[in-house]
C-alpha cells in the first residue's frame, strides 16, 4: 500500500481528502501545516506528498524546498494543491520541486490519475 502525505491547514478539506483517498486504497499521514509536514516526511518517508501552497508561515512551496533538500537522496515526488489555477503559482510550483499540479476544489478522479502516474513504476 502505498503512503500519501497529505499537508492541508484546511480541516474539512484535509478530512474530506484523506478519507477519500483512504477509500481509494492508500495509506494517508495528515499535517496541518508546512513545519510539520516537512517532519512527517522525514519521518514517515512516504510515497508521495500532496501540499496545500497556502499554509500560514510556511507556504507549502518552502516546504516542499525543504522536504527536497532533507530528502535530497530520495525525495517523494510532491503534487502541489491550491484553490487558485494561476499560470504564476504553477510556474512557482516547479521551480520548487513540485512534480504536478492541481486546482481545488479537487477533482478526485483527475488527482488520483496524477498520483497514480507518479507512484506507477519506471518503465
Amino acid at each position: 500500500m502505498h503512503k500519501i502525505l497529505l499537508v492541508e491547514d484546511n480541516e474539512t478539506n484535509r478530512d474530506m481528502l484523506s478519507r477519500r483517498l483512504q477509500r481509494a486504497g492508500y495509506e494517508v499521514l495528515c499535517a496541518e501545516d508546512g513545519p510539520r509536514g516537512v517532519q512527517l516526511a522525514g519521518d514517515a518517508k512516504p510515497d508521495l506528498v500532496l501540499m496545500d501552497v497556502a499554509l500560514g508561515t510556511m507556504d507549502g512551496w518552502e516546504a516542499t524546498r525543504l522536504i527536497r533538500s532533507n530528502l535530497s537522496a530520495a525525495p517523494p515526488p510532491v503534487i502541489a494543491l491550491t484553490a487558485h489555477a494561476l499560470e504564476s503559482d504553477r510556474r512557482r510550483s516547479v521551480e520548487v520541486g513540485c512534480c504536478d499540479f492541481d486546482t481545488k476544489p479537487v477533482d478526485l478522479v483527475r488527482l488520483l490519475g496524477k498520483i497514480q502516474r507518479q507512484l506507477a513504476p519506471a518503465a
